[in-house]
């Protein structure tokens, strides 16, 4: 990997070609996230990569507030995600929705390959019950062959950029924090 930059963009395009295999699948299964709701943000168990938050992280230093969130990262004594924004108008709480990690991107549409190799669908109680109708069907269509972002695909792919940050998995803020290191400590010996 000749640069962070590049690292960057590579990270960037599995997020945009997952954000598109998501939009595909959400047009043909109709599911959908409640207005406003957020509750799988609210999950205080949350793990990620570090490498998934290395495009906020270089984001936030090229708008020269780094310091600013690292401080937060290491004192907060939460693990509630510290981009979560519940005061937040609109469709959801993300404070940083575009530099979104990956995780946060896969839960609710996508699925887990089982032990069978059959895929099974991950999301949320609140669109099982909510929206049964239209989650049975999701099944039933990816049972007969429609394409749904199988999370284990994408970590790969993220593996496939940097091995050792896409292995290893921490709390939510811990995994941004070690994003914010990697990103400060890589301009720091520049």
């Amino acid at each position: 990997m000749d640069s962070l930059e590049e690292k960057v963009k590579l990270i960037e395009g599995v997020f945009e070609k997952l954000d598109a295999e998501i939009s595909r699948f959400q047009s043909t299964s109709s599911l959908h996230c409640k207005s406003g709701c957020g509750k799988c943000c609210f999950k205080p168990d949350i793990e990620a990569t570090s490498l998934e938050f290395i495009p906020f992280a270089f984001h936030v230093y090229k708008n020269n507030q780094a310091e600013e969130w690292l401080k937060c990262l290491t004192e907060t004594k939460s693990s509630i995600c510290l981009i979560l924004n519940p005061t937040q108008a609109g469709a959801g709480l993300c404070s940083q929705y575009e530099y979104r990690g990956l995780i946060c991107r896969l839960f609710g549409y996508s699925a887990r390959t089982n032990k069978y190799g059959k895929k099974e669908l991950i999301t949320c109680p609140i669109i099982k019950t909510e929206q049964s109708s239209a989650f049975s069907e999701a099944e039933k269509k990816i049972e007969e062959g429609l394409t749904v972002p199988v999370m284990n695909e994408f970590y790969m792919q993220l593996a496939s950029i940097d091995f050792d940050m896409a292995r290893e998995f921490f709390p939510i803020n811990l995994a941004i924090r070690k994003a914010f290191e990697t990103v400060m400590h890589y301009y720091a010996y520049r």
